[in-house]
């Protein structure tokens, strides 16, 4: 599969390894029939960053034995190769506007509805450490008066599974609640003491009501629907215009109209989906169409 004598790049400190032009497509290839990302010859470095790391871990000598134990057995692999790809930038809170129009604009619109069947259904697809979770279910209980008697479930998943096993755990470093009020730490989150005196764990009162659950956007979904509100954000700036129209269509099917979606600041819907009208920063409602 490698020519001898193919272009190869090696990292400062690292140069017992390289990376062939060769071997550098087919891990790109692979990585975008597995997970929809289309990494650009730019994320070079970043995937040997990433991906030597297992190389070491599994004592392979080379990327092209690295290469073919996922052409020969990636089923075996699969779960560690997508956890070192996929990139996990989160915090609570992060783009407040849509926690705000959740609050202030779909809940109320929900329960004014009141269609009898009392039931809400939330999905955040890149639920990633579980800071965004966590950010909508304090939405809800902030909210639990106006939603009393509601069924109310999250589902939180996401492609890294070790991500999820934080963001299940519901315990973080005080550093990461900067972003969270100091009222909302005291009623939402217990602090440690001890060794833990710097960590604090969420209330199960939030935990109740998340499932968190692995989950490929490029497999089959074993969710049903419909969901009132989809937050799928800063996850398809890395898919293609193609993969992009297949994941928002297969979207649109759990979705009823009025059923809201929130993208990432720097995603957009345009020229991707008729299913959904934009009605405001990155807020998308679902059509008729």
């Amino acid at each position: 599969m490698n020519a001898p004598n193919a272009p190869s790049i090696a990292v400062a400190g690292t140069s017992d390894y390289a990376l062939t032009d060769a071997q550098f497509n087919r891990i790109r290839e692979l990585v975008r029939e597995h997970t929809g990302i289309a990494l650009s010859e730019a994320k070079r470095q970043l995937v040997y960053g990433r991906l030597v790391r297992r190389l070491r871990a599994l004592k392979l000598e080379s990327f092209g034995e690295y290469v073919a134990l996922l052409e020969r057995d990636m089923e075996s692999e699969l779960e560690e190769f997508t956890n070192a790809i996929t990139t996990n930038l989160t915090s609570f809170f992060r783009e407040p506007h849509h926690f705000e129009y959740l609050a202030s604009d779909v809940l109320p619109r929900i329960a004014a509805a009141d269609t009898g069947a009392r039931r809400i259904r939330l999905w955040c697809c890149a639920a990633s450490t579980g800071e965004e979770p966590y950010s909508i279910a304090i939405v809800l209980r902030e909210s639990q008066q106006l939603l009393h008697g509601y069924d109310i479930k999250l589902l939180a998943t996401d492609l890294d599974s070790a991500v999820l096993a934080t963001g299940s755990s519901g315990v973080y470093d005080a550093e990461r609640l900067k972003t969270v009020s100091g009222a909302r730490v005291a009623k939402f989150f217990q602090k440690g003491s001890g060794a833990l005196i710097d960590r604090f764990r969420v209330q199960d009162e939030l935990r109740k009501l998340i499932t968190f659950k692995q989950l490929n956007l490029m497999h089959d979904w074993p969710v049903r629907g419909p969901f009132d509100v989809i937050f799928c954000r800063n996850v398809v700036i890395y898919f293609d215009k193609e993969t992009q129209r297949a994941l928002f269509a297969r979207m649109a099917a759990l979705q009823r109209p009025g059923d809201i979606l929130f993208l990432g600041h720097s995603e957009s819907l345009y020229r991707v989906s008729d299913k959904y009208d934009l009605i405001g920063k990155t807020i998308y409602r679902r059509n008729a169409s």
